[in-house]
């Protein structure tokens, strides 16, 4: 199991960097964050003691089962399902550092209440729903900058960039577009000068596509199966999240 996953890490480097090369781009504006959902914490910690310390997980059920067994290893923690405001709590509680899925004002305003009675603060990115489909969480595009600006006036909330999950299909430009439309609007963004917003990250491709996000300038890639192994059943099933609940 341990030699698998460093090969496979060995593997996804050498990806990174040729996909990096093909488009004229510095291998180390892209991090690889490795997306935990259904990997068991023995597992985690092979990656965590070779050095990939930025993790990342679906569910807050998850988080809390592997937090003590994975604490004692410094390591970064976002979260990147759909949050329901009853379990902001808990992101709190255990360590997460950055909400990759923050896609409503309610959400924002509850969890910068919560964060403005604990004097704390923490980075959040967008999530853009660049495919359009039903199955995937997301603000639509042309009302991202609107929830942006509302969502800048929290002082708790810290915006570093755009999130996305492409659409699961073998055609390769259907693909790209849904990342090209994420690239558009972190230009149109940054060329507003929102105060309060960074847009320094796009949060973009997974196993299948991450090739194809990092030549439209992905600088976070979000890999599970590469690295860990196939799961059960096939990520479209694990990010229909209308349908997984929390």
């Amino acid at each position: 199991m341990k030699e698998d996953i460093l090969q496979n890490l060995e593997n996804i480097n050498l990806r990174i960097v040729n996909a990096c090369k093909k488009v004229g781009r510095n291998p180390d504006e892209v991090q690889l964050l490795l997306a935990t959902k259904t990997v068991s914490a023995e597992r985690i910690q092979i990656a965590l003691e070779k050095g990939y310390t930025l993790i990342a997980e679906n569910k807050v059920q998850e988080l809390k089962e592997k937090y003590e067994a994975l604490k004692a290893i410094p390591h970064d923690n976002h979260f990147i399902g759909h949050l329901q405001t009853n379990k902001i709590k808990d992101i709190l509680k255990y360590d997460v550092t950055c909400v990759q899925s923050l896609d409503r004002f309610d959400l924002a305003e509850k969890l910068h209440q919560k964060l403005f009675a604990e004097n704390k603060t923490i980075e959040v990115l967008i999530q853009v729903n660049t495919s359009n489909e039903e199955s995937k969480f997301g603000v639509n595009p042309e009302n991202a900058i609107e929830l942006i600006t509302k969502i800048a006036e929290f002082s708790t909330l810290k915006i570093k960039g755009l999130m996305t999950i492409g659409l699961f299909s073998a055609e390769t430009e259907k693909v790209r577009t849904c990342f090209k439309i994420l690239k558009n609007l972190q230009e149109e963004i940054i060329r507003r000068d929102i105060p309060n917003v960074e847009m320094k990250e796009l949060s973009m491709g997974m196993s299948g596509d991450m090739e194809i996000a990092i030549e439209e300038g992905a600088t976070i890639i979000r890999l599970g199966t590469a690295v860990f192994g196939a799961r059960t059943l096939p990520d479209i099933y694990y990010w229909d999240e209308t349908k997984t609940g929390e």
